[in-house]
């Protein structure tokens, strides 16, 4: 796709594919696939601004790495978490040992194990192994060189590896009395359908998000979303924890296995509703989610 071609249409075509792939390397990438989602979002909404600036793009999947990649950055460096960066020691005879061992084991491991890693290795690790980019592509992605990205990514193969190795400590969440109290009756009532009852607990001013459909803003717009809820069936809420925060999980409650098909973070002022993020409509959001039911 020629440069000229490459406007505000063909990237929400382009997303349409690729936003789940560009979600996997952000979730890892910040070890939440809530935050994951929040970088996705940024890297379009950088997307488009340079699209509106008329920026010259060659080869829009290896561009959109590169704003997801630099919008992960500024993500980790605005919650202060330490970076750490390998010494460029020349890499360049190191072996590229892609192999499906080293690729399934990335697969595999958890959001909480990547964060681990220094952000080169992690970096290097996921696009090569998880979302199979090429060392070239993944050097276009990062703007390291490929002594770097090789050294990175050996190192990072070699951490996972001692890492699975390690036996994993699964500390569940705690969630305070309070939240405790607001979410249960919040789920409470929405799960008996009284939704005039939920619409008394929000604000004013609620901002409300349907992740990946729409943003809604104020109580009237906000109005709408439970009219959806309650023109369906196909649901149940409970409470969980999402990524060690405190969550409601969407199920089906038509489905044996009772396996969460989305999930709506629910944020107070107070005794009111002041935001929702509802997920139920980003699935590749729950694959590599940490979901801990509390009932």
């Amino acid at each position: 796709m020629m440069s000229s071609k490459f406007d505000r249409a063909a990237l929400d075509a382009m997303l349409a594919g690729l936003r789940p792939k560009l979600h996997r390397y952000a979730a890892r990438m910040a070890g939440s696939v809530i935050d994951g989602e929040d970088i996705v979002q940024e890297t379009v909404l950088k997307a488009l601004q340079a699209l509106d600036g008329n920026a010259a793009v060659d080869r829009p999947e290896q561009w959109l790495f590169r704003i997801a990649h630099n919008a992960a950055q500024d993500h980790l460096r605005r919650r202060q978490r330490e970076r750490s960066r390998l010494s460029e020691a020349d890499m360049t005879g190191v072996e590229d040992l892609s192999a499906s061992a080293e690729a399934r084991l990335a697969a595999a491991t958890s959001l909480r194990t990547f964060m681990q890693l220094t952000l080169p290795q992690r970096s290097a690790v996921i696009l090569v192994d998880v979302l199979g980019l090429s060392l070239s592509e993944t050097c276009e992605a990062t703007g390291a060189t490929l002594a770097a990205t090789k050294a990175a990514l050996h190192r990072g193969r070699a951490e996972l590896r001692a890492l699975a190795a390690a036996p994993e400590e699964a500390v569940m969440p705690a969630l305070d009395a309070d939240d405790e109290r607001r979410l249960r009756h919040y789920v409470d009532l929405f799960n008996a359908r009284d939704f005039d009852a939920v619409r008394a607990l929000i604000a004013e001013d609620i901002q409300l998000e349907v992740v990946n459909r729409t943003r809604l803003r104020g109580k009237k717009q906000a109005s709408t979303y439970f009219g959806n809820y309650d023109r369906v069936s196909d649901w149940a809420l409970s409470l969980g924890f999402v990524d060690g925060r405190p969550a409601i999980l969407i199920r089906d409650p038509k489905v044996p296995d009772g396996a969460a098909r989305g999930f709506m973070l629910v944020e107070w002022r107070g005794e009111e509703v002041a935001g929702i993020r509802d997920f139920r409509y980003a699935p590749y959001c729950l694959a590599d989610a940490d979901i801990r039911p509390i009932d």
